[in-house]
């Protein structure tokens, strides 16, 4: 089109509206707050939730271990608003935790950290023993052992000795907490205790139950062990929902579900007059390390101990949406920006909706990457593909414009090397893949990170490296099979990485025949 041709300004401000108010659906619809009855109120105390005392950047693996008297009783004060007992997994660097509990009108259910190690174990019972028998008027109970037998780090027998152990020297009732399964697997453990400690977690079962089915999962294991071991009391010693996360199978995480399910389960629990503990008090960044993005997140309260609206009042599964469509519609205006002048009227409605789907999926991947990344490694990675979609929207748009001046300096740079861009996205989607297929269980989707480029190469292919091309859509391809098949087809993110992925692989395979017929 002539540069002194008319401006199609209409269908271009059209384009603009439908692509930003796209943007804003997107966002608010994630970010929309719910409205759900309340399981906490300032004259209604709920019973237990787990603590563990480690700030934002903390970890127990950071040695020595430093944990603050003046955080537990900062800490310690927000949950006495709530609850009316804290549950601990070791009371190694707890020693003031019961004075700081009394201080609060908090009791206490005091564990001791079993693993393979006899010594670091022995350390700890003794401890366990001290702290209880110091403390008769805060610590109501304690708990040899957190999943010991599950980690397979002891037997069922020196588990039996261990608690026998402990029973001997103090008066509180005595107890070992692990996963449902595990009590049924090893009966020679409940003889031993004075009450029974199971962990419900719906969300890790092997077949995962979705949050409309969990409660009545729970339900029912929850009867089952009341039956089997009568008359020995049943406690509920974890259970909870994640908020952030993959999904597996109908099992998705969100602050929604977790509320959802917590005061679903809290009236439930008093319903049925059972004896629980919630996991967990804060979120915890540093079990992202062994479990992914998902295993940061059970807390009621955040990293920073800001409330998540999880107990009481509306819950938003995205509350600061409204910065994520501010920094969307940054990348729209970068799009329309850098495109300028559209060549064509047709190309004046494309700008902007390809503008608007490169700021969606950036946003979408600019905030997986701040739940999912954990260190600089991965934070490269990220950015990488941050980059590598800005520079693919930069390339759309000007494909879509008159490309004059510096533009069609631009463009020609940018256009030379598409098929590097291409091929950039391909390496991506091919180590991701091969990472869904080979140790999927703590990964999430990403499949906004390469949505943009897919979609933008598949119409309009350009040239690359053949060899490496065909390499990487072999990869992609074959994985998408395998993914699905052990996601299940329930997996609504899992079917969204495959389609993504075959986009991608569809996408090379042009470049092949684009290359081929040039």
């Amino acid at each position: 089109m002539p540069a002194t041709a008319r401006f199609p300004l209409l269908p271009y401000l059209c384009a603009c509206i439908v692509g930003f108010l796209a943007l804003g659906s997107l966002w608010q619809t994630i970010g929309k707050p719910v409205v759900l009855a309340d399981a906490a109120t300032p004259t209604h105390k709920l019973q237990c939730a787990s603590y563990t005392p480690f700030g934002k950047d903390q970890s127990p693996f950071d040695l020595p271990l430093q944990i603050h008297p003046e955080q537990m009783d900062t800490d310690l004060a927000l949950l006495a608003e709530r609850f009316q007992c804290i549950r601990t997994y070791s009371v190694t660097g707890l020693e003031k935790l019961p004075e700081l509990a009394r201080k609060h009108g908090l009791k206490l259910i005091t564990g001791a950290w079993v693993s393979r190690n006899p010594h670091d174990t022995a350390i700890e019972i003794q401890g366990l023993i001290k702290l209880a028998k110091e403390n008769p008027d805060v610590v109501e109970a304690v708990i040899v052992g957190n999943e010991a037998l599950l980690r397979k780090e002891v037997t069922g027998g020196q588990l039996v000795e261990l608690i026998n152990q402990v029973k001997a020297e103090i008066s509180q009732p005595v107890t070992y907490a692990d996963v449902w399964e595990f009590w049924l697997k090893h009966p020679e453990v409940a003889p031993a205790v004075d009450f029974i400690t199971i962990h419900l977690l719906p969300y890790w079962e092997d077949n995962p139950a979705g949050i409309d089915a969990a409660l009545h999962e729970v339900t029912e294991v929850r009867e089952l062990f009341g039956k089997q071991f009568a008359p020995k009391d049943i406690m509920i010693g974890e259970t909870g929902w994640p908020s952030e996360g993959r999904q597996r199978e109908t099992a998705v995480p969100s602050r929604v579900n977790q509320a959802t399910f917590i005061r679903g389960f809290v009236a439930l629990a008093e319903q049925h007059g059972w004896r629980y503990n919630l996991i967990e008090a804060f979120d915890q960044p540093w079990k992202r390390v062994s479990e992914g993005a998902v295993g940061g997140f059970w807390g009621l309260y955040d990293a920073d101990r800001q409330d998540k609206s999880i107990l009481a009042g509306p819950v938003s599964n995205l509350p600061h949406w409204p910065l994520w469509l501010a920094i969307s519609a940054g990348v729209l205006a970068f799009g329309l920006l850098v495109g300028g002048r559209p060549s064509s009227t047709r190309n004046a409605v494309l700008l902007p909706l390809v503008a608007a789907l490169g700021a969606a999926c950036i946003g979408l991947w600019a905030e997986l990457a701040w739940v999912t990344s954990r260190y600089v490694g991965e934070w490269l990675w990220a950015g990488a593909l941050l980059a590598l979609n800005l520079l693919v929207l930069a390339h759309a748009a000007l494909a879509l414009s008159t490309a004059q001046g510096w533009r069609a300096q631009a463009f020609g740079w940018l256009e030379q090397r598409a098929g590097w861009w291409l091929a950039a996205a391909g390496f991506a989607g091919a180590v991701m893949m091969l990472a869904m297929v080979t140790d999927a269980r703590y990964r999430s989707f990403p499949s906004a990170a390469l949505l943009l480029p897919a979609l933008v190469y598949l119409l309009r292919p350009v040239a690359g490296p053949r060899r490496e091309i065909a390499l990487l859509a072999i990869l992609i391809a074959a994985g998408i099979v395998p993914q699905l098949y052990e996601e299940t087809p329930d997996n609504l993110q899992a079917i969204g990485w495959a389609i993504t992925s075959a986009l991608l692989a569809a996408a090379l395979w042009r470049s092949l025949r684009h290359s081929k017929n040039r």
